[in-house]
């Protein structure tokens, strides 16, 4: 399994325990299917809600500036930006200790 894999796959757990989408499973979430309206149903708060699992599971920090609804499109998108945010953090961190 690839790392871009593994991570949706990750994604897709999240996105099921975070928000208790009971009987789902993550591979009934395809990698591109819509997360709002007509694919997974999610909302405004379920979103939010999966902001902070995000920031939780990965040890990041989600900004509003940092988000716009494309990053909420599908997994896949979720995926990008995460991998996005969790590349920027780790080269922003501090190697000499200043």
């Amino acid at each position: 399994m690839t790392a871009r894999a593994a991570l949706h796959e990750n994604l897709k757990r999240l996105i099921i325990e975070s928000l208790n989408l009971e009987g789902l499973t993550p591979d009934k979430i395809d990698d591109d299917m819509p997360l709002f309206g007509e694919g997974l149903g999610l909302d405004s708060v379920d979103a939010l809600e999966l902001v902070l699992a995000m920031e939780k599971e990965y040890g990041i920090e989600i900004q509003a500036h940092d988000v716009d609804r494309t990053v909420f499109t599908s997994v896949s998108s979720l995926g990008a930006f995460v991998a996005r945010t969790r590349a920027r953090t780790n080269n922003h961190s501090p190697a000499d200790g200043t």
